[in-house]
Protein backbone atom coordinates (compact mmCIF):
# COMPACT_ATOMS: atom_id res chain seq x y z
CA UNK A 1 0.00 0.00 0.00
CA UNK A 2 1.17 3.29 -1.08
CA UNK A 3 1.82 6.35 1.40
CA UNK A 4 -0.70 8.06 0.02
CA UNK A 5 -3.33 5.65 0.14
CA UNK A 6 -2.62 5.07 3.89
CA UNK A 7 -2.88 8.32 4.21
CA UNK A 8 -6.21 8.94 2.90
CA UNK A 9 -7.33 6.04 4.73
CA UNK A 10 -7.51 8.46 7.38
CA UNK A 11 -10.54 9.71 8.27
CA UNK A 12 -8.91 12.90 9.41
CA UNK A 13 -6.79 13.62 6.38
CA UNK A 14 -10.50 12.65 4.17
CA UNK A 15 -11.68 15.27 5.79
CA UNK A 16 -8.83 18.15 5.61
CA UNK A 17 -8.81 16.95 1.97
CA UNK A 18 -13.00 17.49 1.83
CA UNK A 19 -12.20 21.15 3.07
CA UNK A 20 -9.37 22.03 0.48
CA UNK A 21 -11.79 21.14 -2.38
CA UNK A 22 -14.64 23.33 -1.03
CA UNK A 23 -11.76 25.92 -1.11
CA UNK A 24 -10.35 25.41 -4.30
CA UNK A 25 -14.27 25.42 -5.68
CA UNK A 26 -14.68 28.59 -4.12
CA UNK A 27 -12.25 30.15 -6.41
CA UNK A 28 -12.66 28.23 -9.28
CA UNK A 29 -16.20 28.77 -9.60
CA UNK A 30 -15.72 32.55 -8.41
CA UNK A 31 -12.91 33.17 -11.25
CA UNK A 32 -15.47 31.45 -13.91
CA UNK A 33 -18.15 34.60 -12.65
CA UNK A 34 -15.27 36.93 -13.33
CA UNK A 35 -13.71 35.30 -16.49
CA UNK A 36 -14.93 36.63 -20.06
CA UNK A 37 -15.76 33.78 -22.24
CA UNK A 38 -15.37 35.13 -25.24
CA UNK A 39 -11.64 37.04 -24.01
CA UNK A 40 -11.18 32.93 -22.62
CA UNK A 41 -11.79 31.31 -26.02
CA UNK A 42 -9.61 33.97 -28.09
CA UNK A 43 -6.67 32.80 -25.21
CA UNK A 44 -7.68 29.40 -25.63
CA UNK A 45 -7.27 29.17 -29.80
CA UNK A 46 -3.55 31.50 -29.59
CA UNK A 47 -2.66 28.93 -27.30
CA UNK A 48 -3.90 25.90 -29.37
CA UNK A 49 -2.38 27.54 -33.00
CA UNK A 50 1.03 28.29 -31.01
CA UNK A 51 1.80 24.85 -29.64
CA UNK A 52 0.58 23.35 -32.55
CA UNK A 53 2.63 25.95 -35.31
CA UNK A 54 5.58 23.40 -36.17
CA UNK A 55 3.12 20.12 -36.65
CA UNK A 56 2.66 19.01 -39.98
CA UNK A 57 -1.11 20.52 -39.89
CA UNK A 58 -0.13 23.77 -38.68
CA UNK A 59 2.41 24.11 -41.61
CA UNK A 60 0.03 23.21 -44.04
CA UNK A 61 -2.22 25.91 -42.56
CA UNK A 62 0.51 28.50 -41.88
CA UNK A 63 -0.34 28.77 -37.95
CA UNK A 64 2.31 31.41 -38.03
CA UNK A 65 0.72 34.01 -39.19
CA UNK A 66 -3.02 33.36 -37.43
CA UNK A 67 -4.08 36.37 -34.95
CA UNK A 68 -7.58 36.00 -35.12
CA UNK A 69 -10.71 33.83 -35.32
CA UNK A 70 -11.36 35.21 -38.64
CA UNK A 71 -7.78 34.44 -39.95
CA UNK A 72 -8.41 31.00 -38.25
CA UNK A 73 -11.52 30.12 -40.21
CA UNK A 74 -10.13 31.70 -43.29
CA UNK A 75 -6.65 29.41 -42.98
CA UNK A 76 -8.69 26.40 -41.63
CA UNK A 77 -11.57 24.63 -43.56
CA UNK A 78 -14.04 22.46 -41.95
CA UNK A 79 -13.74 19.05 -41.78
CA UNK A 80 -15.41 15.69 -41.13
CA UNK A 81 -13.65 12.94 -39.60
CA UNK A 82 -13.45 10.97 -42.20
CA UNK A 83 -11.87 13.80 -44.07
CA UNK A 84 -9.18 14.32 -41.42
CA UNK A 85 -9.16 10.64 -41.72
CA UNK A 86 -8.31 10.09 -45.10
CA UNK A 87 -5.96 13.54 -45.55
CA UNK A 88 -3.78 13.15 -42.34
CA UNK A 89 -4.20 10.45 -40.30
CA UNK A 90 -4.66 7.42 -42.36
CA UNK A 91 -1.52 7.24 -43.94
CA UNK A 92 0.69 7.98 -40.70
CA UNK A 93 -1.80 5.84 -37.95
CA UNK A 94 -1.59 4.30 -35.35
CA UNK A 95 2.27 6.28 -34.91
CA UNK A 96 0.97 10.28 -35.54
CA UNK A 97 4.37 11.91 -34.26
CA UNK A 98 4.09 15.77 -34.93
CA UNK A 99 1.17 14.83 -37.41
CA UNK A 100 -1.25 18.21 -36.01
CA UNK A 101 -0.32 18.32 -32.14
CA UNK A 102 3.32 18.37 -31.01
CA UNK A 103 4.79 14.77 -29.70
CA UNK A 104 3.40 11.39 -30.80
CA UNK A 105 -0.46 10.14 -29.72
CA UNK A 106 0.20 8.04 -26.73
CA UNK A 107 -4.48 6.79 -27.21
CA UNK A 108 -6.83 6.49 -29.14
CA UNK A 109 -10.33 6.44 -28.50
CA UNK A 110 -12.77 4.00 -30.38
CA UNK A 111 -15.71 4.64 -31.15
CA UNK A 112 -18.52 4.37 -33.93
CA UNK A 113 -20.43 7.03 -35.80
CA UNK A 114 -18.66 7.03 -39.17
CA UNK A 115 -19.88 5.77 -42.82
CA UNK A 116 -16.44 4.68 -43.81
CA UNK A 117 -16.27 1.38 -41.49
CA UNK A 118 -16.86 -0.08 -37.57
CA UNK A 119 -14.78 2.24 -35.91
CA UNK A 120 -13.30 5.93 -35.12
CA UNK A 121 -10.25 6.39 -33.97
CA UNK A 122 -10.12 9.63 -32.06
CA UNK A 123 -6.87 11.28 -30.94
CA UNK A 124 -6.46 11.31 -27.32
CA UNK A 125 -3.46 13.56 -25.66
CA UNK A 126 -1.94 14.07 -22.41
CA UNK A 127 -3.48 17.76 -22.55
CA UNK A 128 -6.93 16.33 -23.70
CA UNK A 129 -6.63 13.88 -20.50
CA UNK A 130 -5.72 17.32 -18.48
CA UNK A 131 -8.84 19.05 -20.40
CA UNK A 132 -10.99 16.15 -19.34
CA UNK A 133 -10.26 16.65 -15.87
CA UNK A 134 -10.18 20.02 -15.93
CA UNK A 135 -13.73 19.92 -17.27
CA UNK A 136 -14.83 17.11 -14.12
CA UNK A 137 -13.41 19.48 -11.65
CA UNK A 138 -15.58 22.16 -12.65
CA UNK A 139 -18.35 20.22 -12.48
CA UNK A 140 -17.48 18.93 -8.98
CA UNK A 141 -16.49 22.73 -7.91
CA UNK A 142 -20.26 23.74 -9.32
CA UNK A 143 -21.64 21.18 -6.44
CA UNK A 144 -18.99 21.80 -3.71
CA UNK A 145 -20.28 25.82 -4.30
CA UNK A 146 -23.97 25.03 -4.48
CA UNK A 147 -23.63 22.69 -0.92
CA UNK A 148 -21.58 24.13 1.60
CA UNK A 149 -21.76 20.94 3.53
CA UNK A 150 -20.76 18.86 0.75
CA UNK A 151 -18.93 15.78 1.66
CA UNK A 152 -17.86 14.48 -1.46
CA UNK A 153 -14.31 13.68 -0.75
CA UNK A 154 -14.97 11.80 2.40
CA UNK A 155 -16.06 8.84 0.34
CA UNK A 156 -15.51 7.57 -3.03
CA UNK A 157 -16.75 8.06 -6.45
CA UNK A 158 -18.05 5.56 -8.67
CA UNK A 159 -17.26 5.43 -12.17
CA UNK A 160 -19.37 2.91 -13.94
CA UNK A 161 -16.83 3.21 -17.44
CA UNK A 162 -15.40 0.80 -20.05
CA UNK A 163 -12.27 -1.39 -19.76
CA UNK A 164 -8.56 0.20 -18.44
CA UNK A 165 -7.64 -2.96 -20.92
CA UNK A 166 -6.27 -1.12 -23.21
CA UNK A 167 -4.66 -2.61 -26.52
CA UNK A 168 -1.03 -1.74 -27.34
CA UNK A 169 -1.01 -1.37 -31.34
CA UNK A 170 2.50 0.59 -31.29
CA UNK A 171 5.47 1.47 -28.99
CA UNK A 172 4.04 3.85 -26.47
CA UNK A 173 0.62 4.12 -28.52
CA UNK A 174 -2.79 2.30 -26.99
CA UNK A 175 -6.35 2.32 -28.21
CA UNK A 176 -9.44 1.60 -26.23
CA UNK A 177 -12.64 2.86 -24.85
CA UNK A 178 -12.34 7.14 -23.83
CA UNK A 179 -13.41 6.29 -19.96
CA UNK A 180 -11.29 3.24 -19.53
CA UNK A 181 -8.12 5.73 -21.00
CA UNK A 182 -9.53 8.49 -18.43
CA UNK A 183 -10.00 5.77 -15.37
CA UNK A 184 -6.41 4.36 -16.16
CA UNK A 185 -4.81 7.99 -16.43
CA UNK A 186 -6.27 9.47 -12.83
CA UNK A 187 -3.49 10.45 -10.50
CA UNK A 188 -2.27 8.31 -7.89
CA UNK A 189 -3.40 10.97 -5.84
CA UNK A 190 -7.17 11.04 -6.53
CA UNK A 191 -7.29 6.91 -6.93
CA UNK A 192 -7.97 6.13 -3.27
CA UNK A 193 -11.01 8.66 -3.72
CA UNK A 194 -12.24 6.39 -6.52
CA UNK A 195 -13.99 3.49 -7.45
CA UNK A 196 -13.61 1.08 -8.73
CA UNK A 197 -9.88 -0.46 -8.22
CA UNK A 198 -7.83 -1.21 -11.41
CA UNK A 199 -8.05 -4.94 -10.60
CA UNK A 200 -11.73 -4.51 -11.49
CA UNK A 201 -11.33 -1.67 -14.13
CA UNK A 202 -9.74 -3.60 -16.11
CA UNK A 203 -12.25 -6.80 -16.62
CA UNK A 204 -13.58 -6.65 -20.28
CA UNK A 205 -16.90 -8.71 -19.94
CA UNK A 206 -19.49 -6.51 -18.58
CA UNK A 207 -21.56 -9.38 -17.29
CA UNK A 208 -18.76 -10.21 -14.70
CA UNK A 209 -18.07 -6.28 -14.48
CA UNK A 210 -21.38 -5.33 -13.72
CA UNK A 211 -21.39 -8.44 -11.00
CA UNK A 212 -17.78 -6.95 -9.46
CA UNK A 213 -18.70 -3.22 -9.62
CA UNK A 214 -22.23 -3.96 -7.60
CA UNK A 215 -20.98 -6.47 -5.20
CA UNK A 216 -17.73 -4.03 -4.61
CA UNK A 217 -19.58 -0.83 -4.72
CA UNK A 218 -22.35 -1.92 -1.75
CA UNK A 219 -19.48 -2.05 0.57
CA UNK A 220 -18.27 1.54 -0.12
CA UNK A 221 -18.94 4.79 0.78
CA UNK A 222 -20.38 6.09 -2.54
CA UNK A 223 -20.70 9.49 -2.81
CA UNK A 224 -20.68 9.75 -6.51
CA UNK A 225 -21.75 7.65 -9.09
CA UNK A 226 -21.24 8.31 -12.68
CA UNK A 227 -22.33 6.62 -16.17
CA UNK A 228 -24.63 6.31 -19.44
CA UNK A 229 -28.16 6.16 -17.88
CA UNK A 230 -29.08 2.67 -19.52
CA UNK A 231 -25.82 1.13 -18.09
CA UNK A 232 -26.63 2.61 -14.30
CA UNK A 233 -30.09 1.29 -14.31
CA UNK A 234 -28.88 -2.35 -15.02
CA UNK A 235 -26.04 -2.10 -12.39
CA UNK A 236 -28.69 -0.03 -9.80
CA UNK A 237 -31.64 -2.85 -10.30
CA UNK A 238 -28.61 -6.01 -9.93
CA UNK A 239 -28.03 -3.88 -6.11
CA UNK A 240 -31.48 -3.58 -5.39
CA UNK A 241 -31.66 -7.58 -5.90
CA UNK A 242 -28.61 -7.99 -3.85
CA UNK A 243 -29.43 -5.79 -1.19
CA UNK A 244 -33.22 -6.07 -0.71
CA UNK A 245 -32.88 -2.20 -0.54
CA UNK A 246 -35.30 -0.04 -3.55
CA UNK A 247 -33.97 3.58 -3.53
CA UNK A 248 -30.40 4.80 -3.75
CA UNK A 249 -30.02 6.30 -0.57
CA UNK A 250 -30.62 3.09 1.20
CA UNK A 251 -28.32 1.44 -0.83
CA UNK A 252 -25.31 4.41 -0.43
CA UNK A 253 -26.62 7.00 2.48
CA UNK A 254 -23.59 8.72 1.25
CA UNK A 255 -24.44 9.29 -2.07
CA UNK A 256 -24.83 13.44 -3.40
CA UNK A 257 -24.79 12.85 -7.28
CA UNK A 258 -26.24 11.19 -10.09
CA UNK A 259 -23.90 12.08 -13.39
CA UNK A 260 -25.03 10.83 -16.49
CA UNK A 261 -24.49 11.46 -19.97
CA UNK A 262 -24.00 10.13 -23.42
CA UNK A 263 -27.91 10.12 -24.47
CA UNK A 264 -31.02 11.95 -24.47
CA UNK A 265 -31.51 11.85 -20.73
CA UNK A 266 -35.78 12.64 -20.82
CA UNK A 267 -36.64 8.79 -21.31
CA UNK A 268 -34.90 7.75 -18.37
CA UNK A 269 -35.45 10.69 -16.08
CA UNK A 270 -38.82 9.51 -14.49
CA UNK A 271 -37.19 6.24 -13.86
CA UNK A 272 -34.09 8.00 -12.39
CA UNK A 273 -36.26 10.29 -9.49
CA UNK A 274 -38.46 6.94 -8.42
CA UNK A 275 -35.35 5.29 -7.58
CA UNK A 276 -32.90 8.20 -5.37
CA UNK A 277 -34.52 8.32 -2.40
CA UNK A 278 -33.88 11.58 -1.30
CA UNK A 279 -34.57 13.97 -4.03
CA UNK A 280 -33.43 16.87 -1.92
CA UNK A 281 -29.69 15.11 -0.86
CA UNK A 282 -29.10 13.09 -4.31
CA UNK A 283 -28.74 15.73 -7.29
CA UNK A 284 -28.61 14.52 -10.95
CA UNK A 285 -26.51 16.13 -13.13
CA UNK A 286 -25.91 16.17 -16.98
CA UNK A 287 -22.83 16.17 -18.54
CA UNK A 288 -22.22 16.67 -22.44
CA UNK A 289 -19.01 14.76 -23.25
CA UNK A 290 -18.08 13.23 -26.19
CA UNK A 291 -14.96 11.79 -27.64
CA UNK A 292 -13.54 15.03 -28.88
CA UNK A 293 -13.30 16.92 -25.39
CA UNK A 294 -15.85 17.70 -22.65
CA UNK A 295 -18.05 20.13 -23.53
CA UNK A 296 -20.65 21.16 -21.13
CA UNK A 297 -22.23 20.43 -18.08
CA UNK A 298 -25.64 21.06 -16.63
CA UNK A 299 -25.82 24.50 -15.07
CA UNK A 300 -27.07 24.47 -10.94
CA UNK A 301 -29.32 27.58 -11.75
CA UNK A 302 -31.11 26.72 -14.67
CA UNK A 303 -32.10 23.63 -16.97
CA UNK A 304 -29.70 24.30 -19.40
CA UNK A 305 -25.84 23.22 -20.34
CA UNK A 306 -23.32 25.69 -19.73
CA UNK A 307 -20.40 25.90 -22.31
CA UNK A 308 -16.47 24.94 -20.66
CA UNK A 309 -14.81 27.62 -22.47
CA UNK A 310 -11.31 27.66 -20.57
CA UNK A 311 -9.77 24.14 -20.74
CA UNK A 312 -8.16 23.98 -24.29
CA UNK A 313 -11.63 23.60 -26.74
CA UNK A 314 -12.10 26.34 -29.42
CA UNK A 315 -15.83 26.00 -30.22
CA UNK A 316 -17.51 26.95 -33.55
CA UNK A 317 -20.98 26.78 -34.98
CA UNK A 318 -22.32 26.22 -38.49
CA UNK A 319 -26.22 26.89 -38.90
CA UNK A 320 -27.37 23.73 -39.33
CA UNK A 321 -29.54 24.85 -42.78
CA UNK A 322 -26.39 25.99 -43.89
CA UNK A 323 -24.47 22.22 -43.71
CA UNK A 324 -25.21 21.80 -47.45
CA UNK A 325 -23.39 24.93 -48.38
CA UNK A 326 -19.79 25.08 -49.79
CA UNK A 327 -19.21 28.03 -47.81
CA UNK A 328 -21.26 27.62 -44.56
CA UNK A 329 -21.56 30.92 -42.30
CA UNK A 330 -18.74 29.97 -39.46
CA UNK A 331 -19.64 31.57 -35.92
CA UNK A 332 -17.54 31.33 -32.55
CA UNK A 333 -18.59 32.55 -29.37
CA UNK A 334 -18.36 36.23 -30.35
CA UNK A 335 -20.69 36.51 -32.18
CA UNK A 336 -23.33 33.58 -31.79
CA UNK A 337 -27.24 34.11 -31.66
CA UNK A 338 -29.61 32.71 -29.24
CA UNK A 339 -32.71 30.23 -30.48
CA UNK A 340 -30.17 29.37 -33.51
CA UNK A 341 -29.64 25.63 -34.18
CA UNK A 342 -25.93 24.94 -34.76
CA UNK A 343 -23.67 22.21 -35.69
CA UNK A 344 -20.98 21.98 -33.82
CA UNK A 345 -17.28 22.40 -34.39
CA UNK A 346 -14.16 22.07 -32.41
CA UNK A 347 -10.33 22.48 -32.32
CA UNK A 348 -9.14 20.70 -29.32
CA UNK A 349 -5.53 20.05 -27.80
CA UNK A 350 -5.59 16.50 -29.24
CA UNK A 351 -4.83 18.07 -32.67
CA UNK A 352 -8.58 17.81 -34.58
CA UNK A 353 -8.75 20.91 -35.93
CA UNK A 354 -12.38 22.91 -37.40
CA UNK A 355 -13.89 18.92 -37.00
CA UNK A 356 -17.65 19.21 -37.13
CA UNK A 357 -18.42 16.33 -34.36
CA UNK A 358 -21.73 15.64 -35.50
CA UNK A 359 -24.12 17.68 -32.80
CA UNK A 360 -26.01 20.39 -32.86
CA UNK A 361 -26.72 22.73 -29.74
CA UNK A 362 -28.87 25.77 -29.76
CA UNK A 363 -27.99 28.90 -27.01
CA UNK A 364 -30.27 29.48 -24.54
CA UNK A 365 -27.97 32.54 -23.35
CA UNK A 366 -24.37 34.05 -24.47
CA UNK A 367 -23.33 35.72 -21.50
CA UNK A 368 -23.06 33.47 -19.91
CA UNK A 369 -22.89 30.60 -22.84
CA UNK A 370 -25.80 28.30 -21.63
CA UNK A 371 -27.08 25.82 -24.67
CA UNK A 372 -29.16 22.81 -24.98
CA UNK A 373 -28.40 19.61 -26.81
CA UNK A 374 -31.17 19.75 -29.82
CA UNK A 375 -29.71 16.33 -31.55
CA UNK A 376 -27.42 15.00 -34.44
CA UNK A 377 -26.63 16.46 -38.07
CA UNK A 378 -27.73 13.03 -39.17
CA UNK A 379 -29.98 10.18 -38.35
CA UNK A 380 -28.76 8.15 -35.56
CA UNK A 381 -30.59 6.02 -32.93
CA UNK A 382 -28.52 5.94 -29.66
CA UNK A 383 -31.33 5.32 -26.82
CA UNK A 384 -29.20 3.32 -24.79
CA UNK A 385 -25.91 4.05 -25.55
CA UNK A 386 -25.52 2.43 -28.98
CA UNK A 387 -24.60 5.93 -31.23
CA UNK A 388 -26.23 3.71 -34.85
CA UNK A 389 -26.28 6.06 -37.64
CA UNK A 390 -28.75 5.50 -40.30
CA UNK A 391 -25.85 4.55 -42.78
CA UNK A 392 -25.34 2.12 -40.86
CA UNK A 393 -28.15 0.18 -40.83
CA UNK A 394 -29.18 1.05 -44.58
CA UNK A 395 -26.02 -0.40 -45.42
CA UNK A 396 -26.89 -3.58 -42.89
CA UNK A 397 -30.31 -4.11 -43.97
CA UNK A 398 -29.02 -3.95 -48.13
CA UNK A 399 -26.09 -6.57 -47.25
CA UNK A 400 -28.50 -9.34 -45.42
CA UNK A 401 -31.54 -8.69 -48.18
CA UNK A 402 -28.78 -9.26 -50.80
CA UNK A 403 -27.47 -12.24 -48.98
CA UNK A 404 -30.82 -13.69 -48.21
CA UNK A 405 -32.54 -13.04 -51.57
CA UNK A 406 -34.55 -10.33 -50.40
CA UNK A 407 -35.15 -6.82 -50.83
CA UNK A 408 -36.09 -3.98 -48.37
CA UNK A 409 -38.24 -1.21 -49.64
CA UNK A 410 -39.33 1.38 -46.76
CA UNK A 411 -38.35 0.93 -43.05
CA UNK A 412 -38.37 2.80 -39.81
CA UNK A 413 -36.84 1.92 -36.76
CA UNK A 414 -36.97 3.49 -33.10
CA UNK A 415 -36.48 2.40 -29.35
CA UNK A 416 -39.12 0.62 -27.30
CA UNK A 417 -38.35 1.85 -23.77
CA UNK A 418 -39.28 -1.66 -21.33
CA UNK A 419 -37.66 -1.96 -17.67
CA UNK A 420 -34.02 -1.08 -17.71
CA UNK A 421 -33.40 -0.69 -20.99
CA UNK A 422 -35.61 -1.95 -23.89
CA UNK A 423 -34.84 -2.64 -27.41
CA UNK A 424 -35.37 -1.55 -31.27
CA UNK A 425 -38.30 -2.04 -33.66
CA UNK A 426 -37.92 -2.50 -36.91
CA UNK A 427 -40.55 -1.79 -39.39
CA UNK A 428 -39.99 -3.08 -42.63
CA UNK A 429 -41.63 -3.12 -46.06
CA UNK A 430 -40.30 -5.49 -48.39
CA UNK A 431 -40.50 -5.88 -51.88
CA UNK A 432 -39.21 -9.22 -51.85
CA UNK A 433 -39.26 -10.83 -48.72
CA UNK A 434 -36.97 -13.23 -46.72
CA UNK A 435 -38.36 -16.77 -46.31
CA UNK A 436 -36.81 -17.00 -43.02
CA UNK A 437 -37.78 -13.30 -40.62
CA UNK A 438 -35.91 -14.90 -37.65
CA UNK A 439 -32.54 -15.59 -39.90
CA UNK A 440 -33.13 -12.50 -41.17
CA UNK A 441 -33.25 -10.47 -37.79
CA UNK A 442 -30.32 -12.42 -36.74
CA UNK A 443 -28.39 -11.71 -39.19
CA UNK A 444 -28.86 -8.00 -39.28
CA UNK A 445 -28.19 -8.13 -35.77
CA UNK A 446 -24.66 -9.54 -36.26
CA UNK A 447 -24.12 -7.32 -39.13
CA UNK A 448 -24.47 -4.44 -37.47
CA UNK A 449 -22.30 -5.97 -34.24
CA UNK A 450 -19.85 -5.90 -37.46
CA UNK A 451 -20.38 -2.25 -38.02
CA UNK A 452 -20.72 -0.39 -35.08
CA UNK A 453 -18.36 -1.50 -31.70
CA UNK A 454 -20.91 0.70 -29.66
CA UNK A 455 -23.78 -1.64 -30.33
CA UNK A 456 -21.84 -4.86 -30.32
CA UNK A 457 -21.02 -3.46 -26.60
CA UNK A 458 -24.42 -2.69 -25.99
CA UNK A 459 -25.29 -6.30 -27.25
CA UNK A 460 -23.20 -7.80 -23.93
CA UNK A 461 -25.46 -10.89 -23.27
CA UNK A 462 -27.33 -10.59 -19.66
CA UNK A 463 -26.86 -7.08 -19.55
CA UNK A 464 -26.97 -5.47 -22.73
CA UNK A 465 -30.21 -4.76 -25.31
CA UNK A 466 -31.86 -8.00 -26.70
CA UNK A 467 -31.79 -8.59 -30.41
CA UNK A 468 -34.54 -6.09 -32.10
CA UNK A 469 -37.83 -7.11 -32.61
CA UNK A 470 -38.92 -7.09 -37.12
CA UNK A 471 -42.68 -6.32 -37.86
CA UNK A 472 -42.90 -7.06 -41.68
CA UNK A 473 -46.12 -5.37 -42.91
CA UNK A 474 -47.95 -5.43 -46.15
CA UNK A 475 -47.05 -3.68 -49.00
CA UNK A 476 -48.30 0.24 -49.38
CA UNK A 477 -48.27 -0.01 -45.94
CA UNK A 478 -45.92 3.24 -45.17
CA UNK A 479 -47.39 5.37 -48.45
CA UNK A 480 -50.79 5.11 -46.17
CA UNK A 481 -49.15 5.62 -43.11
CA UNK A 482 -47.77 9.01 -44.32
CA UNK A 483 -50.65 10.07 -46.61
CA UNK A 484 -53.15 9.37 -43.06
CA UNK A 485 -50.95 12.37 -41.41
CA UNK A 486 -51.11 14.14 -44.84
CA UNK A 487 -47.36 13.84 -45.83
CA UNK A 488 -47.75 12.38 -48.87
CA UNK A 489 -46.15 13.20 -51.81
CA UNK A 490 -43.87 16.15 -52.26
CA UNK A 491 -40.80 16.49 -49.94
CA UNK A 492 -42.36 14.57 -47.80
CA UNK A 493 -40.08 11.45 -46.87
CA UNK A 494 -40.93 8.11 -44.64
CA UNK A 495 -39.19 8.93 -41.35
CA UNK A 496 -36.26 6.23 -41.03
CA UNK A 497 -35.26 6.68 -37.38
CA UNK A 498 -36.90 7.90 -34.36
CA UNK A 499 -34.75 8.87 -31.15
CA UNK A 500 -37.53 9.03 -28.97
CA UNK A 501 -39.70 6.01 -29.92
CA UNK A 502 -42.65 8.41 -29.84
CA UNK A 503 -43.26 8.19 -33.44
CA UNK A 504 -42.12 4.56 -33.22
CA UNK A 505 -45.33 3.98 -31.26
CA UNK A 506 -47.33 5.90 -33.59
CA UNK A 507 -46.51 3.70 -36.08
CA UNK A 508 -47.27 0.42 -34.43
CA UNK A 509 -50.45 1.87 -32.88
CA UNK A 510 -51.27 2.86 -36.82
CA UNK A 511 -50.36 -1.05 -37.56
CA UNK A 512 -52.35 -2.36 -35.58
CA UNK A 513 -55.79 -0.35 -36.09
CA UNK A 514 -55.40 -1.09 -39.77
CA UNK A 515 -54.43 -4.31 -39.52
CA UNK A 516 -51.22 -4.23 -41.71
CA UNK A 517 -48.83 -6.57 -39.93
CA UNK A 518 -48.22 -9.62 -42.09
CA UNK A 519 -45.56 -11.63 -39.70
CA UNK A 520 -43.15 -10.11 -36.71
CA UNK A 521 -40.26 -11.75 -34.38
CA UNK A 522 -39.91 -10.80 -31.08
CA UNK A 523 -36.96 -9.53 -29.56
CA UNK A 524 -34.50 -12.11 -27.88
Amino acid sequence: MSLIQTLTGNPAVRSAVNTSFHAWAKWRIGSLARSNPIEAQKVTLRHLVKKAAKTKFGQDHQFRSIRSAADFQAAVPIRTYEQFWDEYLKAVFPRAENLAWPGLIPFYALTSGTTQGATKYIPITQDMVRSNLIASRTMVAQHLASRPDSKLFKGRFFFLGGSTALEPISPGVMQGDLSGIAAREVTEALRPYTFPPLSLALETDWEKKLQAFAEGSIREPITLVSGVPSWLLILFERIFQMTGKSTLSEVWPTLEMVVHGGVKFEPYRSRFEAILGDPKKIRLQETYPCSEGFVAIEDTATPHLRLLYDHGIFYEFIPVDELGSTRPTRHWLGNVQPGINYAIVVSTCAGMWSHLIGDTVRFESVSPPLITFTGRTKYSLSAFGEHLISEEIELSLASVAESMGSTVGEWHVGPIFQGALGYHKYVIEFEKSPENLTQFRDSMDAELCRRNADYQAHRAEGVGIPAPEIIEVAPNTFRDWMKSMGKLGGQHKVPRMDGSGQLTEKLVKYLDENQRRVRSVGPG
